[in-house]
């Protein structure tokens, strides 16, 4: 039976859904009950080097409102803490707490957990004939969630929940006409030309 494009979209994102969904899980099980996905992208940009709400909203095309209550949300389970500036006193400067990169590293450790059981139930060389097959489709760079794409038309925000939705392109600034058309008349003269 021949799939359709769409069906493979769904298997891929039913892949990627059900390897998330059980690292939550399992994450939870190990203690860690209020991480989300979210979370996880925001904490390793922080790492990366987005140290203001600013800036982790850019790094996950967000809003600057969504990065801080993403922020907020971290800070209040100890993931992420504020620490002033070396270089500047009244700047606060963003950092991943030792147990917000504990629960990077679980999450890293519980993947490959995951990824050794599909490697049992399909077969190891299978696994990676997949692997390898997925990386001549997408290509060698690893797929980054911190960052939009950026030959995508209209790139996707994540909210601070999680969810997607669509960023529509800014509308063009209006440019004021220019002087002497009808919209912005020149000034009439005065004196040996007029009145």
């Amino acid at each position: 039976m021949s799939r359709s494009g769409a069906d493979l979209a769904l298997l891929l994102l039913g892949g990627f859904r059900t390897l998330v969904d059980a690292a939550i899980a399992e994450l939870a099980r190990r203690g860690h009950e209020d991480v989300r996905p979210v979370h996880d992208f925001a904490m390793r940009a922080i790492a990366a080097g987005a140290d203001s709400a600013s800036e982790l909203g850019r790094r996950l095309s967000i809003s600057k409102q969504s990065a801080a209550r993403t922020i907020a949300v971290l800070q209040e389970r100890g993931y992420v803490a504020r620490d002033t500036d070396p270089n500047d006193a009244r700047r606060k400067r963003l950092q991943v707490t030792p147990l917000g990169f504990e629960v990077l590293h679980q999450g890293e450790a519980i993947f490959d957990e995951l990824r050794d059981q599909w490697a049992r139930q399909i077969g190891a060389a299978e696994l990676e004939a997949f692997e390898a097959h997925l990386t001549t489709l997408v290509g060698k760079q690893p797929v980054r969630f911190d960052t939009p794409r950026l030959d995508h038309p209209r790139p996707r925000r994540l909210t601070a929940s999680g969810h997607h939705r669509l960023r529509s392109p800014p509308a063009p600034a209006a440019r004021p006409a220019p002087r002497g058309t009808a919209a912005h008349p020149l000034p009439l003269p005065t004196g040996a030309f007029g009145a």
